[in-house]
């Protein structure tokens, strides 16, 4: 997958929180393609081998490779299905807003992978950062509509920032487990965070005066 390279759908039937089923009545290639996603987010893609990744699938590596060829190819699988579901779950949180929790265990299915691809350098992960920028571009066009001021900003740059705070957080997860007294990653770090996200978005941080006294400075470029 490049940026080039239209991205396949996944079956339109797929649960989006199909990972919340028993790992065992998946089907031999849904195993492997959950097993790669957990090893190359927790192992890192240079250091999860297929060998590994079978053993936790629960196949061969014989099989792997039938299904996939290679652990490049079922990189790009991967992608491509991460990018599938965090788009469709966006698509059903835009419509129905009360599906929060819903698409939230979709984001923290696929939080820990993205963040360690995207800081391995893998060339194949770009069009999913793209379409979460997209994505949160979405809501800020919402946001903007009830705006009394002009963003001094265009909107693509804004959805951008905040998708890579988002996404950096998985990255400190040992920081931010220590900050919020259990592992984030765990039910009751899931829950607080996604609490504290809901009301960080929901309220204002800088009174709109401070905000324009220390906009001022930087009206233009710094020489």
């Amino acid at each position: 997958m490049t940026t080039e390279r239209a991205i396949p759908s996944a079956p339109a039937d797929l649960p989006i929180n199909e990972r919340s089923v028993a790992f065992g009545d998946l089907s031999a290639r849904a195993r492997i393609r959950e097993a790669a996603l957990e090893h190359f987010a927790i192992d890192g893609y240079d250091r999860a081998t297929i060998r590994a990744i079978a053993k936790t699938a629960g196949v061969s590596p014989g099989l792997l490779r039938h299904h996939y060829g290679s652990k490049e190819a079922l990189r790009e699988a991967c992608n491509q299905y991460v990018f599938e579901m965090l788009h469709r779950a966006n698509t059903l949180l835009l419509e129905d807003p009360g599906a929060s929790a819903q698409t939230q265990q979709t984001s923290k299915r696929f939080g820990r992978y993205l963040a360690r691809s995207l800081a391995d350098g893998s060339p194949t992960v770009g069009p999913i950062f793209d379409e979460i920028v997209t994505m949160t571009d979405a809501w800020l066009a919402r946001a903007d509509d009830s705006r009394t001021d002009t963003p001094p900003v265009d909107r693509r740059i804004r959805a951008a920032l905040i998708a890579a705070m988002k996404i950096g957080i998985p990255l400190l997860h040992d920081h931010v487990s220590r900050a919020l007294g259990t592992d984030m990653f765990g039910p009751e770090g899931d829950r607080l965070i996604a609490l504290a996200m809901l009301d960080i978005y929901s309220h204002a941080l800088i009174d709109v005066s401070v905000v324009t006294s220390a906009a001022a400075g930087y009206e233009e470029p710094q020489r």
